[in-house]
């Protein structure tokens, strides 16, 4: 079996290629459809596995020259994955509601995450317990808690990222947005009611099933610890018109 047969299949297997009712059907996700069964669009895998190579591969990229990746998502389904992920290969991630301005406000966000990181401290060595009321304390424990329920996955991100790995580019619009503005590139698993334009490496599939996200996240997780080891990127895939 070859690369491209092999990866169809995987993404068969997931069930990635099921997309949402035709009604919600986003314009620029046309060229990436097979057809429609009983009114669902069904991406065409043949087009989905040659760009999620490619994705893998710019991430290879990425990771041999030390850039850092930010992988992001909301959806409930997806959050323990996506963070267990991103800890895996080391790399920071938002797990959950994405904080307007977490990229284009980055240095107010950086000043809250300090703020956390010295409460932190302070708890840890006493000083809280010698400078605050027992009232006081709980508050500020719970500032901590809030923060790093907001932030705690970025905490390493000591600058910008080089790039996005977000599920579902509809639904992390407003990070999809921010990146767009800094122009820092965004791969993404987009279903069949994203704008496909609006990212810079789309891998088209079903960006809901517990399945397909998880198998996406391993294969983008993988080919950045790939990267990092230096292991050689996989022969490009010939797309399959």
């Amino acid at each position: 079996m070859n690369t491209i047969t092999t990866q169809m299949q995987e993404l068969s297997d997931v069930g990635a290629h099921f997309g949402y009712p035709r009604a919600r059907r986003h314009p620029t996700a046309a060229p990436f459809l097979f057809g429609t069964k009983d009114r669902v669009d069904i991406f065409d895998l043949a087009k989905t596995a040659p760009m999620l190579e490619k994705a893998e591969a710019y991430v290879r990229e990425l990771a041999a020259s030390g850039k850092t990746l930010l992988f992001v998502s909301g959806k409930n389904e997806v959050v323990a994955v996506l963070k267990s992920e991103a800890e895996r290969i080391g790399q920071p991630f938002v797990a959950g509601r994405w904080i307007g301005g977490t990229l284009t406000n980055f240095k107010n966000i950086r000043q809250r995450i300090a703020r956390m990181e010295k409460l932190i401290a302070d708890r840890e060595s006493g000083e809280l317990e010698k400078k605050y009321t027992k009232k006081e304390q709980l508050l500020l424990s719970r500032e901590v808690d809030n923060l790093d329920f907001r932030f705690g996955g970025i905490t390493q991100m000591s600058d910008l990222p080089a790039a996005l790995f977000v599920i579902d580019s509809r639904h992390e619009h407003t990070a999809v947005k921010e990146a767009k503005q800094l122009k820092i590139p965004v791969i993404a698993l987009s279903s069949s009611d994203c704008d496909f334009g609006s990212v810079t490496h789309a891998i088209p599939g079903n960006d809901t099933s517990m399945k397909s996200t998880k198998f996406v996240l391993n294969a983008i997780a993988n080919a950045y610890a790939e990267g990092r080891r230096g292991i050689a990127p996989k022969p490009e895939v010939p797309s399959v018109q």
